[in-house]
């Protein structure tokens, strides 16, 4: 029997959902004690508890549309549920479906009030920064209001660690299905805008290291290993 959301993914053959074939090179490899766990025990699988990371075939494939006479089903709002509680557990601001391993295009987005102030005032006012509430978008697609660009860093949970600066257009419209299966538009400027980019870029399998200045690419504890 195969994995709940497989079922979502096959309506979807022919879509562009293929994943990326996988790269060769010095990746490391499981060690003996950790296959033999994973053959003892049954190993994780789609949608995960947890974040994958850069490497991961699903971050680079574009991402399937999901039926919407499937989206009242278990499949999908199992898909959904657990999207959310990844994303409010890692305390991120949104989280896609390709994240967790299911290249399909689902997302979501969050931006509390509590997280906000954790800003300092002058980084809120530069950077646009507002609350939102969450709201869940299934087969989305974006149009640009404001095309003009404004490069601020950005961090992804899929390439743990790293930050860069990245353009983004001032303000976007975003629509799609809810999770309820009704149409929604979203317009967003400032800093959801830039959520909005960064998670509709994943159903894409891009990645913010794809569009960064490169120049500006940090690990984010390098004053640590100076220490």
């Amino acid at each position: 029997m195969g994995r709940p959301w497989e079922k979502l993914l096959s309506l979807a053959l022919g879509c562009g959902g293929a994943a990326a074939p996988p790269v060769e090179g010095p990746v490391l490899r499981r060690p003996w004690t950790r296959a033999l766990r994973r053959w003892l025990l049954r190993p994780p699988e789609p949608p995960y508890k947890h974040v994958c990371q850069v490497g991961e075939p699903a971050l680079r494939a574009v991402a399937a549309p999901v039926d919407p006479a499937q989206l009242a089903g278990p499949e999908a709002q199992a898909l959904i549920a657990r999207l959310v509680r990844v994303m409010r557990a890692r305390g991120a601001v949104g989280l896609s479906a390709p994240q967790l391993g299911v290249p399909l295009q689902v997302l979501a987005l969050e931006f509390p009030e509590s997280l906000l102030l954790s800003y300092p005032p002058a980084v809120r006012q530069a950077r646009r920064m507002a609350p939102s509430p969450l709201r869940v978008f299934v087969n989305p697609q974006v149009r640009v209001l404001d095309s003009r660009l404004v490069s601020f860093p950005e961090g992804c949970l899929s390439v743990a660690g790293f930050v860069a600066c990245v353009p983004r257009c001032q303000a976007v419209q975003i629509e799609g299905l809810n999770e309820n299966g009704e149409s929604v538009v979203w317009q967003a400027s400032g800093w959801l805008a830039r959520i909005i980019q960064h998670e509709m870029d994943h159903l894409q399998g891009c990645l913010f290291i794809d569009k960064m200045d490169s120049k500006t690419f940090t690990n984010v504890r390098w004053m640590e290993v100076n220490d």
